[in-house]
């Protein structure tokens, strides 16, 4: 059963509409032991870093999601705020992540640019992965003011232009995160859902 990760941060509705809408069954998880049963984790995000990891601190998950996803090799899929949180922490806020992914999240350059980076935007696929097409140009729609820095740069899986290159995606054996919006993206992001959600059983 998927599960997705609720601490009063994240954009529950929309995706578990998105995952029904796709052929395939979601449960939200709200505390430790709704984690047991999880064939994959989803981890929503919007709002603030801090906020948000004091959030799934007070709901007890920390230690089960590290858990089910290092030790149990679960697959995790962190959306947004959700993907940032997956590293090991961010200059938004003086709280650490989960550690998941080795990389660090930096706010977007204001010089030449409307922060928050807000809208649609095209992936340039960096790794050949089960998630992105090469030959085929995608589009995600995008809302956020900071962006995940990896130091180990095979982990990027995607980049996405908007003044620099950022990095709109990335994996780590399996960890997945994601900047962009896939519940928001429309037919993208449904294609998107199907290929996380086959890659479970793969």
């Amino acid at each position: 059963m998927i599960k997705i990760i609720d601490y009063s941060s994240g954009n529950i509705g929309s995706i578990l509409n998105m995952v029904k809408a796709v052929g395939f069954n979601s449960e939200v998880a709200r505390g430790p032991s709704d984690l047991d049963s999880a064939s994959a984790i989803i981890l929503p995000g919007v709002g603030s870093f801090d906020a948000a990891i004091a959030g799934l601190r007070n709901s007890g998950m920390i230690e089960p999601i590290v858990k089910r996803v290092k030790l149990d090799k679960v697959p995790i899929l962190g959306i947004c705020l959700g993907m940032q949180l997956l590293t090991k922490g961010s200059e938004e806020g003086s709280m650490n992540g989960l550690g998941l992914i080795d990389g660090y999240c930096h706010k977007l350059d204001k010089q030449s640019l409307r922060v928050p980076h807000m809208g649609w935007n095209e992936l340039h696929v960096e790794k050949d992965s089960v998630f992105f097409d090469r030959d085929i140009q995608e589009r995600f729609y995008f809302v956020h003011s900071y962006a995940v820095s990896c130091n180990n740069k095979k982990d990027i899986l995607t980049t996405t232009e908007y003044g620099n290159n950022f990095v709109s995606s990335f994996l780590f054996d399996n960890i997945l995160g994601v900047q962009f919006h896939p519940e928001k993206s429309h037919t993208f992001g449904k294609n998107f859902f199907i290929k996380f959600i086959n890659s479970i059983n793969a």
